[in-house]
């Protein structure tokens, strides 16, 4: 038999938050070896739970949930989607604008697939969640990333925008709160970002799964609520906000000037009759999500799990030498630097491997999100505070030893 290979379309797709570490760290697992993770945002297995009555309006209408939905999704989901974007402040949604689907994640897939062809451009930020810039490889476009800022907290450069469109750009993906960088965008920006798009004719593919994951008083703004005159789509889900990731219950929003869109509309009506629906049972959470008591206030707020978490985690990786990181006031992430003169990396795919092999302690280097200079790292900070110290404090004790390495070559 020939050797079977996988498509061209994959030579680009790369998605390292489960990709070579993971797979070191499992064997490390299968051999007994207990690991500490801080590379995904997975909610359950660090005992944050649904919210009791999510859990149960599922298991109530399990009897309801063995045939297949409405391919866009059922009428009470997004029913409750549509009366969410109002409270957002998003005009114009109708129940034909609301797609529901197996995480945002799917959707994000489908909504490229009907907006490029090959060899089309989407600008997409760097960093980035790893998925945009695969789903645009994917569907045959090439991801041009834009630069966000370090040094300005890490916030989206306009002029690094507005340079990089070319006759082939589509659209601009914002992800606001920022993953990995855990940085809220302020409204200003968020009307330069649409400006840009406004001039251009662009599109706009907002990732806004992490809106109500919010520390120190700081207040969400959605973009769609900016402007009626740009077509925007917009990506939720439960995943977050309600520790739902495996339900797999997700939505995306039209709006803007749909009637412009009308032959994009029905290539993305088309590809959700492909997938003749999502997961049911998933979709029943979704009222009840968004019309219930919302616990994740309870986490974020001052002495909340997660706000405590991210200010232990902030604190101790800032309190190794040659390590600085922008403190993160939305997700669940933080993304720091380490100073490449005291830690000079070739490869961080390789030293983060290192990191594991080393300390039993898994992160994801910075190039996995589509950041090239080999310096930084995302930190998930969901485990308990004991696990954080203990993972932190491993970590800690590898770059003391790797400085001292350094030091002595040098």
């Amino acid at each position: 038999m020939k050797t079977v290979r996988k498509s061209a379309k994959l030579n680009n797709v790369l998605y390292d938050v489960r990709g070579p570490i993971v797979d070191a760290a499992k064997q490390m697992e299968d051999e007994g070896q207990k690991i500490i993770k801080l590379n995904i945002g997975n909610m359950a297995p660090f005992g944050f739970d649904a919210p009791e009555e999510v859990q149960q309006d599922m298991i109530r209408n399990l009897p309801n949930s063995a045939g297949y939905s409405d391919s866009k999704g059922i009428f009470a989901a997004r029913k409750a989607v549509m009366h969410y974007t109002q409270q957002l402040g998003i005009a114009g949604v109708t129940l034909d604008d609301i797609y529901l689907g197996n995480g945002a994640s799917e959707l994000i897939v489908m909504a490229t697939n009907a907006l490029l062809d090959d060899g089309d451009e989407l600008l997409v930020p760097m960093p980035d969640y790893p998925l945009w810039t695969a789903a645009t490889s994917l569907s045959g476009g090439a991801p041009v990333h834009y630069r966000c800022d370090e040094e300005a907290g890490w916030l989206p450069d306009l002029d690094d925008m507005r340079a990089k469109i070319t006759p082939r750009t589509r659209g601009i993906v914002v992800i606001n709160p920022n993953n990995p960088t855990g940085v809220l965008y302020p409204v200003e920006l968020l009307k330069g970002i649409i400006q840009i798009a406004r001039e251009h004719g662009l599109v706009l593919l907002v990732d806004e799964v992490y809106d109500k994951v919010l520390y120190d008083g700081v207040k969400f703004t959605s973009m769609a609520s900016l402007s009626t005159d740009v077509l925007t789509l917009t990506f939720n889900s439960l995943s977050k906000a309600y520790r739902s990731c495996g339900y797999r219950a997700g939505w995306m929003v039209l709006s803007g000037p749909k009637a412009d869109a009308r032959d994009y509309i029905e290539g993305l009506n088309m590809l959700a009759n492909l997938k003749l629906g999502s997961n049911v049972p998933g979709q029943w959470a979704i009222q009840t999500a968004l019309g219930g008591y919302q616990s994740i206030n309870d986490l974020v707020k001052p002495g909340g799990r997660l706000c405590r978490q991210r200010d232990l985690a902030y604190e101790l990786i800032t309190q190794i030498p040659g390590v600085t990181c922008v403190k993160p006031h939305a997700a669940l992430y933080m993304f720091p630097r380490l100073d490449p003169v005291m830690y000079p990396i070739a490869d961080d795919r390789q030293f983060f491997m290192e990191v594991l092999r080393a300390t039993r302690v898994m992160l994801v280097q910075g190039s996995g999100f589509n950041y090239p200079d080999n310096q930084h790292f995302r930190i998930v900070f969901l485990p308990h505070e004991d696990d954080l110290r203990e993972a932190i404090g491993r970590l800690a004790g590898f770059l003391a030893t790797y400085r001292q390495r350094h030091s002595k070559a040098a």
